[in-house]
């Protein structure tokens, strides 16, 4: 009986350690081809890819001919109501990551469980800053208005809306500071899927150098050094 468990156990270690060496392998690869490798390059508008060292937001302007974002996103929503803002950085993730793990100490299994296999919803997060500063976790693009406005679209996707048309603020005292705020998201966060994952399908949607597949914020920033 005992060797019927081991026998087991060692499979089942075996199959786990054969589906993480298939994953790094395939991050290895896919995150080093490029897409859109003929992108133009320049255009009317500017923006930002930031990272905290792990999870990738857009920053885009707020507001232009084509889209002012206040109008999606209350300022009112944040704890300081500062309508000085001029971009508004937006990610997207797991929303029990978001919630309720302010600190990897704070991380629990089973969010992390729920997160990996796609068990859970997703919510985007929101800032509103002043200035942005170009360093090695904040890359400037520049894009043309036909880009920007399928960009605005993937991002409008990614809310989910009430029946009146409204995103759908998550009231909530786990925000990361004064100016940002979070909402309701579509789709769920897994291995496969990423925060970063999301960044990375917003720029291929809209023209910009990507690779084919990343989970992790290095796949989209190697081609934007």
């Amino acid at each position: 009986m005992l060797k019927k468990v081991f026998k087991y156990l060692g499979i089942t270690l075996l199959v786990v350690l054969g589906f993480l060496a298939l994953y790094f392998l395939a991050v290895f690869s896919l995150s080093r081809i490029a897409t859109n490798k003929n992108a133009a390059p320049g255009g009317e508008i500017t923006m930002y890819i930031l990272s905290n060292g792990v999870h990738t937001d857009l920053v885009l302007p707020i507001s232009n001919d084509i889209i002012d974002w206040r109008e999606t996103v209350s300022i009112e929503d944040t704890k300081a109501n500062d309508n000085s803002a001029q971009w508004l950085a937006v990610g997207w993730g797991d929303k029990g990551f978001y919630l309720e793990t302010p600190t990897w100490a704070d991380l629990k299994f089973s969010t992390a469980f729920n997160a990996m296999f796609g068990l859970s919803s997703s919510a985007l997060h929101t800032t509103f800053y002043k200035q942005m500063k170009v360093d090695e976790n904040c890359r400037k693009i520049e894009i043309s208005k036909s880009e920007y406005e399928m960009l605005v679209a993937y991002i409008q996707n990614s809310f989910e809306y009430d029946q009146s048309g409204k995103v759908i603020h998550i009231e909530t005292d786990a925000v990361y500071g004064n100016n940002d705020a979070f909402y309701e998201g579509i789709g769920s966060y897994s291995l496969f899927y990423t925060c970063n994952t999301w960044a990375n399908n917003g720029l291929k949607e809209s023209n910009q150098k990507t690779c084919v597949w990343t989970p992790f914020d290095t796949g989209i920033f190697r081609f934007y050094k």
